[in-house]
């Protein structure tokens, strides 16, 4: 009984891993378009350096390159299954059947998309690209952004590969448990088909000879008759 219960808790086990694998994958999804996002509003703060590109110019770059701010922004209020992707903090997964969790450290607690090299990108909409200075100043900022998005996004697929061995970790204990409940459970079919074949034959054989016992007694009894 106490096999088929941890049995059971390491099969749970097993789907919250991977529903904690499914949480990674979408941050880095969405990390992904974010990366998209950076690089069109680098390549704006450059063109907006153009010498021969005036403020006109520039405040049509400005309209794209704000509104690539306000998805950075939106992206940062995304959820999996109500739980926000990139502000929650101090989550874990349960590892095993004896309930311990792992904390999966910054990258499963959130990527908090509103601080740090993030809210710096966002907060350039004042100015944005609407000046070749701005412009340099801003791009410096975009890049810093890239440079922050690339280490976050190494950190969450390392946490993908961390959670996938684990996964397959408590598959082979699974395995392995579900094994060893079956041999003290089950029924070993060879040892078992060869005892009945073995009781069967003595049955009949016995059988035989009582039939062969019956056949003599009434000869005898013809020859007396």
């Amino acid at each position: 009984m106490r096999f088929d219960a941890q049995i059971n808790r390491i099969a749970a086990a097993g789907d919250n891993v991977g529903n904690a694998i499914s949480f990674s994958q979408t941050q880095d999804g969405f990390l992904q378009k974010v990366g998209t996002a950076l690089n069109r509003m680098s390549e704006l703060a450059t063109l907006a350096q153009d010498v021969t590109k005036g403020d006109d110019d520039r405040a049509l770059y400005n309209k794209e390159f704000q509104t690539l701010q306000g998805y950075v922004t939106d992206i940062a209020d995304k959820k999996f299954n109500g739980i926000s992707l990139f502000q929650s903090g101090g989550l874990t997964v349960t590892t095993d059947s004896d309930s311990t969790t792992t904390d999966m450290g910054f990258y499963m607690a959130g990527l908090d998309l509103k601080a740090g090299d993030y809210l710096t990108v966002a907060n350039t909409q004042a100015t944005g690209v609407t000046t070749r200075a701005g412009a340099a100043t801003t791009l410096a900022t975009v890049m810093q952004a890239i440079k922050t998005l690339a280490s976050d996004r190494a950190g969450v697929g390392a946490n993908i590969t961390r959670l996938s061995s684990t996964k397959d970790q408590l598959s082979v204990l699974k395995d392995n448990m579900s094994a060893a409940n079956s041999r003290i459970k089950d029924v070993d079919v060879a040892v078992e088909s060869t005892e009945f074949a073995r009781f069967n034959i003595l049955v009949q054989a016995g059988t035989a000879m009582l039939a062969q016992a019956n056949t003599t007694t009434q000869s005898v009894l013809k020859l007396l008759g």
